[in-house]
């Protein structure tokens, strides 16, 4: 492992979700801000939108701790679920198990909670991760909660995080009346060269990295665009480098470690090619079988060999029975044929 060959206090890329390696980019800090300020001043629903492994469920972390002391929080991240399922969920999060309660009693228990902490001055905060997969029935059900409010102000404050998906169904014409709620939505976009180069320095630090540049400018700059800026891609691909680098026990990460990985990351590299970019062996025999003009010979085998690729089992099982009978029938005829062929021919010597 690295972490002692390069003293570090613990594993600087991660997969957690740690609000302490936050990395405030341009973007992340105005997503940051905006939900901060429609929860401060009783927006009612906001929404963050973010490619997967943008950060935006540490991004949300972040957010949820600054108003630990003064607000009831719930994060659910259970999303392929029913109506009833969600509440429930929710419910639980809260510390209130229901699993006898029907849908009605349970929206009940939820609008106490509600009342109970506006009565004690504190704001009720609930975010909804992954929102892209919540089935149309189960936003509808998340719309209807953000209707508890007094004449003066919203008991609840929603945010409903999730992929690019999220905004089609947001601007999908059923959803017309939650979209209407969306005060404020927010967009996370990927790192740019520096941001990613200031990204990998931050994590470093927190792990107590300290004095000369673990990474070269060159070799950075390979990681930035192998990586398309995405946070999640650059953990993993720096994980991968510094593991490398332990290894052949070199400090500094320079660009011919930087392509060793990306050749052993690039998927593209392990991908079979879809459809032969020549006849197979199989399909020239197919060909042959079945005869053709080019040939001169009549097709003794149904030709199926535009459509070799996508025979079912049965079918295959089926014709290479064809196939088999008209070898052993041509092996038969050569038999018989060859004797006189080589008679023939001393013949002519």
């Amino acid at each position: 492992m690295f972490l002692e060959y390069y003293g570090f206090r613990e594993q600087p890329f991660g997969v957690t979700p740690d609000p302490r390696f936050l990395y405030l980019s341009p973007a992340h800090r105005e997503a940051l801000a905006s939900l901060y300020y429609g929860i401060e001043s009783g927006r009612g629903f906001l929404a963050l939108i973010a490619k997967p492994g943008m950060g935006k469920t540490t991004l949300l972390f972040h957010l949820l701790e600054k108003f630990r002391h003064n607000a009831r929080t719930a994060f659910l991240f259970q999303t392929q679920c029913s109506s009833r399922e969600f509440m429930r969920f929710l419910l639980a999060e809260l510390g209130v198990e229901s699993y006898d309660q029907d849908f009605v009693r349970m929206h009940e228990e939820f609008n106490k909670m509600l009342l109970q902490e506006a009565r004690a001055g504190r704001r009720f905060i609930v975010v909804v991760d992954e929102a892209q997969n919540l089935d149309g029935s189960v936003l509808e059900t998340v719309r209807l909660l953000s209707d508890f409010e007094t004449p003066r102000a919203k008991l609840l404050q929603i945010i409903l995080a999730g992929q690019p998906e999220l905004a089609d169904k947001l601007a999908s014409k059923n959803m017309a009346q939650l979209r209407q709620r969306v005060s404020l939505l927010n967009r996370l976009t990927p790192l740019s060269v520096e941001e990613t180069r200031k990204y990998i320095d931050h994590r470093l630090k927190v792990v107590g990295h300290s004095g000369a540049p673990l990474f070269t400018p060159e070799a950075l700059v390979a990681i930035a665009r192998f990586t398309e800026g995405i946070p999640r891609n650059i953990n993993n691909f720096c994980f991968n480098v510094l593991s490398l680098s332990c290894a052949v026990r070199q400090k500094v990460v320079d660009l011919t470690l930087v392509e060793e990985v990306i050749s052993d990351l690039d998927i593209s590299q392990h991908v079979t090619e879809v459809g032969p970019q020549r006849p197979s062996d199989f399909q020239e025999m197919a060909s042959m079988m079945a005869g053709s003009p080019a040939n001169g010979r009549n097709a003794a085998v149904t030709p199926i060999t535009d459509r070799v690729d996508s025979l079912t089992p049965a079918e295959a099982r089926a014709y290479m029975q064809q196939l088999s009978g008209q070898l052993k029938d041509w092996q038969h005829t050569l038999d018989r044929v060859a004797p006189h062929r080589s008679s023939a021919r001393i013949k002519r010597d």
